[in-house]
Order: C-alpha cells, then structure tokens, then sequence
C-alpha cells in the first residue's frame, strides 16, 4: 500500500517535523487533524519549490508523506448485517492514506463515524511512509509559472518525489491486493495517490474542479440533453434554486441561487473533451451531468475518475438502437442485464462476472418513467420495455457480416445496443457505485427505420426534455434514500474495505 521509496541522491533530504500519532474517538476531530497534517506537508513541499525557483541553487531533497489513517480491532464481533460497509470483517490492523480531506471531509466523516461507532475503537491519525509528489502537492488548476522551474538548476525528479504509477493501481477495488507479511489490510479502496491521479484528471477532462461534482451523477452522450440540463438549472437558480444553491459549468463558471446570470460572462474558447455540469445542493447532495461523447473508451475513463469521489449513484441516459420490432421511435429502455462487448473493461472486470440490476435504482427510474408520462402499471409497457442491453466498440458493425452480431444479440435477448451503457454499470459494479440506464430508441436498424433529418428534429425536440427529466426524477429519489439503503449488498464481495 507505500509507494516504493525513490533512490537517494547525494543531496540530503529535508521533511517536515516528524508528526506523533494521536487516537481520536471523534471523528469530526480526527478529520480536522487530517486537514492539518496533510495542509502542513502540501504546504512544506509547495513553499519548497517556490524558494528553490527564485533562489535557483539546491542544496537538498524534499520529501513530505500523506498523512493516513488506522484502526485495529481484536473482535469477530458481529455487525448489522443490513450494512454494506462501514466495518471490517475480521480482526487486524487496517490503514488508508489520505490526500485532499477537506474535499473529502463530509465523506471521511461519515466513514470514520461508522466505524467507531460499529468497533468501539480509536481513530489513528499518522504520518504514512507515502511520499506526496510536488505535482499533487499543488492540487489541481493550480497555475506555476515556468520560469520557477526553469531557474531551477537541477532536474525537479532529484529534488522532489514524483508519481509513482508502479503502484498507483486498482488492485484493492479490483479485489486483487493481497497485503504482504505482517502489513495492514486496506482500509478504503483508492489509495492516496490513486486519488490524486484521478482529481487532476478530472479537471483535465470536464474542465471543472472536483469540489463542484455532486453525488448523484448523469452521464449522457449527447449535446441536447446538456442544453436542456443548462437551461432547466439557470431557471432553477432564477426562481432561487429550489434547495439547489449554484450551478457550475465549464471553466468553473458559478450561478448561484437567486440570480440568472454567471459571476463572470468569461466563457471557455473551447470545451474539454468531456465538459461536466454541477447543480449543487449542500453535501455535495446535487446533481452533475457528463456529455462522455461516443464509445467504452471515453465511458470508463471518465467513471474510473469520478469513483475517486464515492458518488452515491451514477445513470446514464442516452440514444440506442432498438432492436425488435415491436419498439417504435422514442420509447425508453430500462436495462436489467447487460452484454459486454466494449472490451476496454476486459483485464479489470473479467466479461463472465455478472452485472446485476439494483432494486433501488431500477424502481426510481421506473417510478420517474411513470411520473414523468403518466403511464401506470401495464400500461408503462406501452412506451418502456425492461430488458437487456448491449454495449459494442464498434460503431459501424452494421457494415459486417450480421450473422455474427445478431445471432448473439438474440441469444441474449438483448432488446437495445449501444457504446456506453454496460461500459459504466460494469465500472459502477467495479467500484461498488450504484448504477443504472435509461435509453431512449433512436433508430432500428435491423428493421431500416432510420430518422429522416426532419423527423430527427421533432425526435430530438419532443423526447429529450422529458428523458432528461426523468433522470432527474429519479436521482432526487435516490438522494431522498439513507446512503445506507442505497448502497446495495450486491457490490460487495467476500474480502472489502470499511469504506464505502
């Protein structure tokens, strides 16, 4: 779980003053010596570099570790069997490094406070042997200026510790780590670092800091939804939120309740490849919207970021192909299985695991359908059908020999194809995220009912609003569900961490 120790150099190494463990039975003071300590140490290394690039001479390496966090129990004693997480297993020692707590301060809270709560035992706070890298010490959208680096006479890897990627890895939510003689088992499933990787990549991508993502998340494929989502959130902040407290875009451009325009009218020159939107509501209790654009690729990679951030629930809405017959134009498809053939998921999630639906969210959605259309019952069957949906890397697969495709599309049942879905229920299996898919029949091309562009307008005019606004509907119902209730047993496998 320690990052492996770079080789020293002929320069001495400098660190903070050695930091002396202290136990804690609160968790809001066990966070609050989190934020010191980790704030001590990205601070030594930040000012570090700022003194080394204006005085230009080294004359020593620096090197401040993540602070961490450790429990030891003795006791089988038995827990709720009603929870999923929030305790161990088995007696033993049990550590987490931490990067970033204020971000993650609601959520160390809630995990600590369960797990002193369901022990009875003290809260840990020490210094790990985890370097923190310079580059993660300036979080992210930090602005250096290159001529600091450059005054700098001496390469900034012999100076400061860098990533480590030979051990920044899933093999702890991938159910792989296996602890070595006499180590502690783990006690979260990201490490530090693992963390750190992912929050710069978020800002990369969405162009949006993670202190604005919300835990209740909407990933969609298309520009529509997120024009209507823009427009829905600027008219909730104008009649002044709603319980939603600002709306964030791009560029980290805030609109906050009670007002209709931005703090600033500064727009981005150009989107990211994945522009992400925030409705915020205290907790982080709101909603954000994704356009993860076309394929697996861009579905895993952005859900491996965002699990960083312990969502409470992820949907993707979306196009899709129908594929019988009895489907028109327009009607949802509510996915219970999935056929995984994204393939970029393959060496982490192996294709025989099954991706179970969850009770919880399966019955928001329909619920949200029935709301949202006024069908109740049997006659939801007229605009929804229930069943499986196929995920494919290959977006032109009509144009090879269907024997292949379609016979196995039809042994699986599958009713609706696509190039995200399974991708991100399969990450949210993966990362124990609650999960779900909506999709909306764009086409049938196995039957050549394809949209002609004036029926393409009306589609997307009529049928994007309302799908929109069931996915809606149905994370404020999730919200509206005690985190324990919604975070199913069925993510959880024989050998887990205590947090969520």
């Amino acid at each position: 779980m320690n990052a492996r120790i770079l080789p020293a150099s002929s320069l001495a190494l400098t660190t903070p003053e050695p930091f002396a463990p202290q136990t804690f039975d609160d968790p809001v003071a066990a966070v609050d010596a989190l934020e010191a300590l980790y704030n001590r140490n990205a601070t030594f290394l930040t000012d570090a570099f700022v003194a080394l690039g204006k005085s230009g001479h080294a004359t020593t390496r620096y090197r401040a570790c993540y602070p961490q966090v450790s429990i030891e129990t003795t006791s089988y004693g038995h827990v709720d069997s009603r929870l999923s997480y929030g305790y161990v297993s088995a007696p033993g020692v049990y550590t987490t490094t931490i990067t970033r707590p204020t971000l993650f301060r609601h959520y160390l809270k809630e995990q600590l406070g369960h797990l002193i709560r369901n022990h009875n035992v003290a809260i840990t706070v020490s210094e790990s042997s985890t370097p923190i890298p310079l580059h993660f010490a300036f979080g992210e959208g930090a602005h250096v200026e290159a001529a600091l680096a450059e005054n700098i006479e001496v390469p900034l890897r012999d100076l400061f510790d860098a990533p480590d990627l030979t051990t920044t890895d899933d093999e702890i939510a991938n159910g792989s780590y296996e602890p070595g003689p006499g180590e502690p088992f783990p006690l979260g499933p990201f490490t530090a670092q693992r963390i750190d990787y992912s929050l710069a990549r978020l800002s990369h991508y969405t162009a949006t800091s993670a202190t604005h993502f919300q835990n209740f998340v909407l990933f969609t494929n298309y520009q529509f939804y997120i024009d209507e989502f823009c427009a829905w959130a600027r008219g909730q902040m104008a009649e002044g939120g709603n319980g939603y407290t600002a709306f964030v875009e791009p560029g980290n451009i805030v609109t906050h309740a009670g007002s209709d325009r931005p703090e600033t009218d500064l727009a981005l020159a150009r989107l990211p490849q994945m522009p992400a939107y925030h409705l915020k509501r205290k907790g982080h209790g709101g909603i954000t919207v994704v356009n993860i654009g076309v394929g697996p690729s861009n579905a895993k990679t952005i859900t491996d970021h965002i699990a960083v951030l312990r969502p409470h629930a992820w949907l993707m809405l979306g196009h899709c192909a129908g594929l019988r017959n009895s489907q028109a134009l327009g009607d949802y498809v509510l996915a219970h299985a999935y056929v995984r053939e994204d393939h970029v998921l393959d060496d982490d999630l192996p294709v025989w695991v099954p991706i179970p639906a969850l009770a919880e969210v399966q019955v928001a959605l329909q619920d949200a359908v029935a709301e949202l259309t006024g069908y109740e019952g049997y006659d939801l069957k007229r605009i929804m059908r229930t069943g499986t949906v196929a995920t494919i890397d290959n977006r032109n697969w009509e144009l090879r020999d269907q024997r292949g495709p379609v016979k196995r599309l039809s042994q699986s049942r599958a009713i609706a194809l696509d190039m995200e879905s399974a991708t991100i229920a399969a990450n949210g299996f993966r990362f124990r995220v609650p999960y779900g898919t909506l999709l909306c029949v764009s086409d049938k091309p196995l039957h050549g009912e394809l949209k002609l562009p004036g029926m393409a307008t009306a589609f997307y005019k009529n049928q994007v609003s309302q799908h929109l606004q069931i996915g809606i509907r149905a994370l404020q119902k999730l919200a509206a569900m005690p985190p324990e209730k919604l975070h199913s047993r069925k993510l959880r496998s024989f050998f887990e961490t205590a947090f969520q």
